[in-house]
This record gives C-alpha cells, sequence and structure tokens, in this order.
C-alpha cells in the first residue's frame, strides 16, 4: 500500500536537501556516510528531476526566489517542504512498478498538486528498513513563484498567489491522502484507505525508537552469542508496541466491556472511557494513552465490535456442540464447508504435452513437463481437499460466483469513479468560475465594452463556459468546495473498500479457472487411459 508523510523544514540550505537525496547518510543519525578517504558516498540507484528551476539548479534557484519576494529570511521561517510517497513492497513483483515508473508518477503528482513551487523529484529503489519498497521524495520550497488555480485543499484565496507559501494544513494531508490513493487505484497498484486511520498507528518517533532500540538489542545479543549464551529477547517493542499485544490477547477472549476490562487489570493496565473515547493507562505512567494513538483497531467502535463477534462466536459454538453431539457420539462427520483462501502454494495450469511437442520441443522438455504436471495435479488435489471441494461441479460454481463477484465489483467501481469525476469537474469550473468572475463584473461598469472584451477575452471564455456548466448541470447555487471534497473523500475510501474486493475476486476467479482447466485435463487422461485398457482386453 502507499502512504504519504509530510516534513516541514526551517533549514536555509536547499543544498542539504539534494544532497541528503543523492548521497549515502546514517539512518539514525541522517548524517552523511563518507568512505575511508572522507568523501560523500553517492547512492547507487535514484532517478532525480527538477521543477520549475529553469537552467538553475534547485538551491540556488529557491534563494533567487526567496530573495526576490523578500521571504524565508528569518530562522524561525518554514523554508521547504519535504512529502514522501512510499509504495508497496508487492507492487515490484505484481504490478510492475519500477523505480522509472515511480518518478512519473511522483513527477505527475508533483505538477498537478504543488504547482508553482520550485521542486525536487527523487525516486529511490528501497527504504531505511530494506523492505524493497519503492518511494518518492517531493521537496518543494515553501515559496509560490507563480500564480496557480485554486486547488480544493487550498481554504484562502492567498494560497494560489505568487509569493506567497504552502500551507500544509490537516486539510491538504487529508486530500494528498486520497490523492494517493486515487492514483494508485489508476495504476492498478496496492492500496489502503489512508483516510479513515491505520488499525496500527506508528507514528515516525515510534517507527524511529523501534528502529534504534532493534539495533541496540541486536548488538548487546552478537556480545552474548560470541560468548555462548542464548539471548533472552530478540525483538525489541516500544512501550505502545507492547501494550497493543496486551490489549489484542484481552481481545481475543473478552465478550463484555468488563471482561475486557478485568483481563487488562491483570496486566496492570487501567482501561477508561471518556466522551466516547478510550484510553489505557500502563503501570509505568501517570498519563493515559489515548486509542487514537494506538490505532483504529482500539477505539470503542472497534473494541464493541470484537466483544459482539466473540458472544456470537461463543453462542454458535454452543449451539453447534449441542445440535451435533449425538451424530459425534456415532461417529458420523461434518463435511467442510467450500470456502476460499489464500493459497500461497496455488496450482498452476498442466502443460499441453502434445502441443508442445508439436511446436518441436525435445525429450527433454518432456520430461520436464511431465514431472511439473505431476506436480501440479497434487497440488490441485490438494486444493480440492483443502477448500472442502466435492466435485468439479463446485468449482464451476465457486468460479462462476467469483466471477460474479469481480463484475459486481467492477460495476460499483466504474459508478465511484464517475462520481468522483463529476465532483472533481465540479470543483475545478467553481474555481475558474470565481477567478474570473471579477472579469465579468468588471465589463458590467466598462466605459468601452468592446475593447475591455478583447483584452479579457480569455478570462471572459473561461467565465461563460463554466456558467453554461453551471446550467447544464442544473445547479441554481453552487455547493461548498469543502462540502464536495469531503464526500470525494468518503466516496474514495469507499472506493478503496470495493477495489480490494475487486482484485481479491479477480485473483479468485484466475485460481479456480486453473483448477477447473486441470480438472479437465486430468478427467481426459483418464478417459483415455479406460479407452486403451478396454482396447487391449
Amino acid at each position: 500500500m502507499a502512504t504519504i508523510k509530510h516534513i516541514s523544514s526551517k533549514n536555509a540550505d536547499y543544498g542539504a536537501a539534494e544532497a541528503y537525496l543523492t548521497f549515502e547518510h546514517d539512518e539514525f543519525t541522517m548524517k552523511p556516510t563518507l568512505d575511508e578517504a572522507g568523501r560523500l558516498i553517492p547512492r547507487q540507484d535514484y532517478r532525480l528531476d527538477t521543477l520549475n528551476c529553469g537552467e538553475e539548479d534547485f538551491a540556488l534557484s529557491c534563494i533567487r526566489a526567496n530573495l526576490r519576494y523578500g521571504k524565508n529570511s528569518k530562522r524561525e521561517d518554514i523554508k521547504s517542504h519535504h512529502y514522501i510517497i512510499s509504495f508497496d513492497p508487492r507492487d515490484a513483483a505484481d504490478n510492475g512498478l519500477t523505480v522509472d515508473r515511480a518518478q512519473a508518477l511522483g513527477l505527475a503528482y508533483c505538477k498537478e498538486h504543488f504547482p508553482g513551487h520550485q521542486a525536487l523529484v527523487c525516486t529511490h529503489p528501497d527504504g531505511h528498513n530494506h523492505s524493497g519498497n519503492i518511494h518518492v521524495h517531493i521537496v518543494i520550497n515553501s515559496l509560490r513563484i507563480a500564480e496557480v488555480e485554486r486547488k480544493p485543499y487550498m481554504d484562502r484565496a492567498s494560497d494560489t498567489r505568487a509569493g506567497n507559501k504552502h500551507r500544509c494544513t490537516a486539510a491538504a494531508m487529508r486530500y494528498f491522502r486520497s490523492e494517493v490513493m486515487e492514483m494508485c487505484h489508476r495504476e492498478g497498484l496496492y492500496q489502503i484507505d489512508l483516510l479513515n486511520g491505520s488499525r496500527n498507528k506508528v507514528t515516525e518517533r515510534e517507527y524511529w525508537a523501534k528502529r534504534k532500540g532493534q539495533a541496540k538489542l541486536d548488538k548487546e545479543n552478537a556480545v552474548l552469542l560470541a560468548e555462548g549464551i542464548a539471548p533472552r529477547q530478540t525483538k525489541f517493542e516500544t512501550d505502545k508496541g507492547r501494550l497493543r499485544q496486551t490489549i489484542r490477547q484481552a481481545l481475543a477472549t473478552a465478550a463484555s466491556f468488563d471482561e475486557f476490562s478485568a483481563l487488562l487489570l491483570r496486566e496492570g493496565v487501567t482501561v477508561k472511557e471518556s466522551r466516547g473515547r478510550l484510553s489505557y493507562l500502563t503501570p509505568d505512567r501517570t498519563k493515559p494513552i489515548t486509542a487514537r494513538k494506538l490505532g483504529t483497531d482500539f477505539d470503542k467502535a472497534a473494541v464493541l465490535a470484537v466483544f459482539q463477534q466473540n458472544a456470537h462466536r461463543a453462542a454458535a459454538k454452543m449451539q453447534d456442540r449441542q445440535e451435533h453431539q449425538p451424530q459425534l457420539t456415532k461417529g458420523i462427520q461434518r463435511t467442510k464447508p467450500a470456502q476460499i483462501t489464500p493459497n500461497p502454494d496455488s496450482p498452476q495450469r498442466l502443460v499441453d504435452i502434445a502441443a508442445k511437442r508439436a511446436e518441436g520441443k525435445g525429450i527433454g522438455y518432456e520430461r520436464w513437463a511431465k514431472t511439473f504436471n505431476l506436480k501440479q495435479m497434487a497440488k490441485t488435489m490438494n486444493f480440492l481437499s483443502e477448500h472442502g471441494f466435492a466435485s468439479p461441479e463446485e468449482v464451476d460454481t465457486a468460479l462462476e460466483a467469483a466471477i460474479s463477484g469481480q463484475h459486481a465489483a467492477g460495476e460499483k467501481l466504474k459508478e465511484l469513479e464517475s462520481r468522483i469525476t463529476a465532483n472533481k469537474e465540479l470543483m475545478h469550473q467553481i474555481s475558474v468560475y470565481r477567478r474570473t468572475k471579477p472579469a465579468h463584473d468588471g465589463l458590467k461598469t466598462a466605459k468601452k465594452p468592446e475593447r475591455y472584451r478583447e483584452a479579457f477575452h480569455a478570462d471572459l471564455t473561461l467565465y461563460e463556459a463554466a456558467v453554461r456548466y453551471f446550467r447544464q448541470q442544473g445547479l441554481k447555487k453552487l455547493p461548498a468546495v469543502s462540502k464536495l471534497q469531503a464526500e470525494n473523500e468518503a466516496l474514495i475510501s469507499e472506493k478503496n473498500g470495493i477495489y480490494t474486493e475487486y482484485r481479491e475476486q479477480k485473483a479468485r476467479a484466475a485460481e479456480l479457472q486453473k483448477v477447473k482447466s486441470n480438472l479437465a485435463a486430468m478427467l481426459r487422461q483418464e478417459r483415455t487411459k479406460e479407452v486403451r485398457r478396454d482396447w487391449e482386453r
């Protein structure tokens, strides 16, 4: 899944940003890594582009702009904003994401959402944790050097003007997150919902505390191992990490708030509810940790939902035990219902050896294909057993359901995309209308209308086009852009869930299609063997 985070900087040395992006740095101290001769070590692989800098480099261009507008001269001024878009590590293998493609996406994102700013866009193939996540750095000068069209996240007219500064508000970050989700949906990349909180909310501070703590623990354990002593602890956990584990253990069995509270209290954790929100107090703290700081899995709504699930599960087990106790004592076994779960050892299609032989494949290939087919037949039979399929007809039924689910999700995606696009177009036309309305108002009082119309022809044309658009939409009163953006964020969040379902149904259908094809080939082989046996008799 792609994520986006923001860092503001008061560093007046704009060259430091480019140095960080192009040279190796220590992940903990953020200081440059030097070779034996004391020289900077270039990063092995990256892509770097600048925007709105002309023929100058980023640092010099920013300094000249600041001097021209008399901005960013004070120590407390925010000089630059640094946005980082990190993609899911699986996107490289599963969805064809490359460093070049990510760089192109980063450039397009920067041009669309940070217009009028000098910018550095740099893509790295991996992160600090070496998980293989391609990520894009977007560094912009906080000063805007050109007037731009008003974006949905801009809540002040001054946010569009040259000489004013970029503001990263809470509304702006929600907008940027929604646009990252839209980008990933459009590009067919993995994505989670960035608008409704994270199940485990790990802040930047907690992330680095865990990284540093793990590095220190690994160092201490290395000394113990060298002395032949087995370490007692190999995985470092932050205080919040340990608290999350404790809460999850209590949630695994609790069916009510009282039971949940009692289970936590045994571990020394006190849970409190205030104004509909939960907070957790550990023995070593005087101030409780709110659920909001731990993640959405620990807030009141999620916790109550788990209680209900646990209660239903316990009731179902009791009823199941009562209903089937007589049959079980007689040795009658119930059949496992047909379910589809992710299978890492999914069967592949059998090779048509006769067709490959006709293409000119040799005996070596044929030997390999026979071995391959035997393995896939075994995987196919295991798949049928694991998922409770008793006949090819049941596989056909499951396949039809998966295809139907895929089509239904696809139609819902089209509907949501249409509504999102319509809202974006309406927001664009409202922005154009507001920007060009002064020109239209000036026409009413112009002493020489024809000359005025000629001078402001472009703005008047855009204004009239926007008015026509509103009439076509049947709008008598323009809606607030903030309301439209909030609606779009809700639609994008809903779309993310449908998008995930669509991918799952598509993968399920593809897997079942392979199983169906293999079953048909295996049945043909069996019939051929039976005919041969009958002929030999």
